[in-house]
């Protein structure tokens, strides 16, 4: 019955901590941009938010299970609540980098910090290996369904100004004080949590030492490093494609303000939210490699074909083809980490691939800045697009034949 509860308690926290991200994922570039900011300047804020998610991803690897898993998700979310209050009282651009930091704030419009680390490693010991995949998906749902609502949060400073009106400054401080409440509560939710989310209380006791590279199993080592410098070269060229990228490129490309920006990207979280239940559907018929790899693809040729598109008219759609299918990938891959690590590992090997990831994509989001400026302002969606193909041809080589424990009891049940 705790199972469950947690369960919907983790789903809870992650909906309101998403609502948050979708928000900020569509207006940070262009608030940023309106009080005066160059595109080297803000991708320099959105890489310093996620350079800052990352240390934070690295502390939940090697000592979020010692700290006590609720009592990490509750400082998370307190630090995220900070950086929205900072963000709202405007400060001057120097001081905005370690707010940033701090507060770990998310301009890729995608949870992928330290608190999704966390609860990717609670979740899967909270059900069945056959029913993992699964809650992977319904939890990626729920992410990706916040985002939605989120972006289409956006539209909100224009209404507020028309009907409070507010100027755009107000308008947009009352919105990240809505960022920052919406992260306490998800904090509170966290507290509600029963025990039995904590490591030592599904697997085996925690030694007095945090886990670290050298008292995981060397099969382990092996793979998470493997995994890990793959998944850096897809969040390096994820790092060029993060929302508030690349609404700020739709908005100078094409002129759209933001509350149809908001609507777009609304539709955009709805497609990732859908596509996750098609992964689940799919990885059981076809494995979650398989399914990683072969809709992932796909997806990044539509996304260098955006920029070639002559007008709004093809860009779109273009964009929501690629966004149908650019995140069946996600919870596959994170069933797939949970799957061939042992169950007391899941929160190390969670942490460092997921640590890998926001590294490469603070890289990845500076890059962009200084690409958009100094080469060409559609060379982000190119190169982020390029280098996600290069991922999954490398993926499907190294690990087509290491299957989780679910498909290898398939196999063998077929076998005889």
């Amino acid at each position: 019955m705790h199972n469950q509860r947690d369960r919907f308690l983790i789903y809870g926290a992650a909906l309101l901590r998403a609502l948050g991200i979708g928000l900020l994922g569509v207006l940070l570039g262009i608030v940023l941009f309106r009080a005066g900011a160059s595109s080297l300047q803000i991708g320099l804020v959105i890489a310093t938010g996620i350079a800052g998610g990352a240390a934070a991803t690295s502390v939940v690897s090697f000592y979020g299970d010692m700290l006590g898993r609720r009592r990490t998700l509750v400082v998370l979310s307190l630090l995220a609540s900070l950086g929205g209050i900072g963000l709202a009282l405007t400060p001057r651009f120097s001081v905005l980098l370690a707010i940033a930091f701090v507060g770990m704030l998310n301009g890729t419009g995608t949870d992928r910090g330290a608190a999704f680390a966390m609860e990717q490693a609670v979740l899967p010991g909270l059900v069945s290996d056959t029913d993992r995949t699964w809650a992977l998906s319904w939890y990626n749902v729920i992410l990706d369904s916040g985002s939605a609502i989120g972006a289409l949060a956006a539209g909100l400073p224009f209404l507020l100004q028309r009907w409070l009106a507010l100027d755009r400054a107000a308008s947009y401080a009352g919105i990240f004080f809505g960022y920052a409440a919406l992260n306490l509560l998800s904090g509170i939710l966290y507290l509600l949590m029963s025990p039995q989310v904590e490591v030592a209380q599904t697997t085996k006791p925690l030694s007095s030492h945090p886990v670290s590279p050298r008292s995981v199993s060397p099969e382990t080592r092996s793979i998470v490093l493997k995994l890990t410098a793959l998944f850096s070269l897809d969040s390096l060229g994820g790092g060029f494609l993060t929302d508030a990228l690349v609404s700020y490129w739709f908005f100078r490309r094409f002129g759209i303000p933001e509350h149809s920006l908001g609507i777009l990207f609304f539709a955009v979280h709805l497609l990732n939210a859908g596509s996750h239940l098609g992964a689940a559907w799919l990885a059981k018929k076809f494995g979650l490699v398989n399914t990683m790899v072969f809709t992932h693809l796909p997806s990044s040729l539509f996304l260098i074909a955006v920029p070639l598109a002559p007008s709004i008219k093809l860009a779109i759609p273009l964009f929501l083809l690629r966004e149908a299918l650019a995140e069946m990938d996600v919870p596959t891959r994170q069933s797939y980490v949970a799957a061939v690590v042992r169950p007391e590992e899941r929160t190390f090997a969670s942490g460092i691939t997921n640590l890998s990831r926001n590294v490469c994509w603070a890289v990845g989001s500076s890059l962009a800045g200084v690409t958009m400026q100094s080469v060409a302002f559609s060379t982000p969606l190119v190169l982020g697009g390029g280098l996600k193909i290069v991922y999954d041809i490398l993926l499907y080589r190294a690990f087509r034949h290491l299957k989780p424990p679910e498909e290898q009891k398939l196999h063998a049940m077929e076998a005889r």
